[in-house]
């Protein structure tokens, strides 16, 4: 125990008491991982970085990264959708009346977030908010998204609008 005030927390497999002889079992059940297949303990490694503070990091994450490139990629609209969805039930809950306006607002910073639109850069226009500026197509190339390629021609072919008008227009 350090006589800091300061307390160390356990994992659920230790006591409230801090011994040596549990802090030594519980570091040597961490360093041998290949007999415990479920290692729940925290592990972390220090790297120092150049202005030579030390940065923390967990390596586990580095091995998750390999899988998460595997598996495929939400758009925003879709991890949206999927928030406001009851698990149990596999419908939208009772909060959700406004979701659609959520959602065609996810489409329009889906494309910005990929470079297909952006704001108009006029100067003039820096008084307004966000909300009543204008929307410019600066690359019409396909996403491979379907409703986001429809939303992008339709930006492409028509006026200049503001971000709120293509939302509602999109319903």
């Amino acid at each position: 125990m350090s006589t800091s005030g300061l307390t160390r927390r356990r994992g659920a497999a230790g006591g409230g008491l801090g011994s040596t002889e549990g802090e030594a079992s519980n570091a040597a059940s961490r360093t041998n991982s290949s007999t415990n297949v479920k290692d729940t303990g925290p592990e972390t490694s220090y790297e120092n970085s150049e202005n030579g503070h030390k940065i923390a990091f967990d390596p586990r994450d580095l091995s998750e990264s390999a899988e998460r490139s595997k598996q495929p990629k939400l758009t925003m609209m879709e991890e949206v959708l999927l928030l406001g969805l009851k698990d149990k039930q596999g419908y939208l809950s009772f909060w959700n009346d406004n979701i659609s306006y959520a959602l065609r607002g996810c489409i329009v910073l889906e494309l910005a977030f990929r470079g297909r639109i952006s704001m108009e850069k006029d100067p003039s226009r820096r008084r307004f908010s966000p909300a009543d500026r204008n929307i410019e197509v600066i690359d019409d190339t396909l996403t491979g998204e379907v409703l986001l390629d429809e939303a992008l021609k339709m930006m492409k072919q028509s006026e200049k609008m503001s971000v709120s008008s293509w939302i509602d227009l999109m319903s």
